[in-house]
């Protein structure tokens, strides 16, 4: 599988885990492996990568 926008792959990534949380799914440090992945996708969307 090639990514040829992993700011958009990593965007979806945050919105699975976070639908996920809604179920009751938790995993360790949730809170801030979501923002580090937020952070992450909404740079490189913001630099269209």
């Amino acid at each position: 599988m090639k990514i040829r926008n992993l700011g958009m792959f990593l965007l979806a990534v945050w919105l699975i885990a976070t639908g996920l949380q809604s179920f009751g799914l938790n995993f360790p440090n949730e809170g801030v492996l979501l923002a580090i992945v937020a952070v992450a996708a909404g740079i490189l969307v913001l630099l269209d990568r």
